[in-house]
């Protein structure tokens, strides 16, 4: 999974960037302040999770977070998971925070814990193939099997939520799916699913499937690696 750390001082995105690879398996990417992130997300770049420094220069954190917040044309922008670094902790930063969307708040001087706790809260990682054959007690064959299955349910439910909002009786349809990611070893795409399940927003809808399907195949791959 991708992370982006966006900070215009060096040494404190040096320092953001061991923690966060002292917290598990990333691909860390940085940015050196708001407007070399967005023209890298621009670009394409759609990482898990951003921490991102409040105070910089030609677009501080608080213009990236308006900035992706308002990509309606881009769902996985617009829902990007976002957590805000600063040394200002007073309530009215904080508010004008949550009110722009923040996901999250890190206070520097930041610590391992505050960052692990963040990434598991709004980026957890996907489990290891090895880890769901144990856990369930099957071959490599029938978790490939039971993956083939997913991207099935996953590539038919994407036409019948679209354009409009599902119905009252697909909520339970969703929270299978989201139930099967879980299942899997797809934690970050279950979490997804389960927080746009009943809340009529077909655009954020269809980015958390498009994110699961994307997370089927990465996970069929290393179970196909791993035989």
């Amino acid at each position: 999974m991708k992370v982006l750390a966006v900070d215009d001082d060096v040494v404190s995105r040096m320092m953001l960037m061991h923690l966060v690879d002292s917290c598990g398996q990333y691909e860390i990417v940085e940015a050196e302040d708001g407007e070399d992130a967005w023209r890298q997300l621009a670009a394409g770049l759609r990482p898990g999770i951003v921490f991102c420094d409040l105070r910089m220069p030609h677009l501080d954190g608080m213009g990236l977070l308006a900035r992706l917040r308002a990509a309606e044309h881009d769902p996985a922008l617009k829902t990007l998971p976002f957590v805000l670094v600063s040394a200002a902790s007073d309530a009215d930063t904080l508010a004008e925070a949550g009110r722009l969307g923040a996901d999250g708040y890190i206070v520097k001087p930041f610590a391992a814990g505050q960052v692990r706790a963040q990434l598991a809260r709004l980026a957890p990682q996907d489990e290891k193939p090895a880890s769901v054959l144990q856990r369930l007690g099957i071959t490599s064959e029938r978790l490939l099997a039971y993956l083939d299955g997913l991207r099935r349910q996953l590539e038919e439910a994407g036409p019948d939520f679209a354009p409009e909002s599902p119905a009252d009786g697909d909520t339970a349809r969703l929270q299978r799916l989201a139930e099967g990611c879980a299942t899997l070893g797809l934690a970050d795409s279950a979490a997804r699913l389960r927080a746009v399940t009943g809340r009529g927003q077909p655009q954020a809808l269809q980015a958390a499937i498009a994110h699961a399907l994307a997370a089927v195949e990465r996970q069929r791959q290393r179970a196909q690696a791993s035989q």
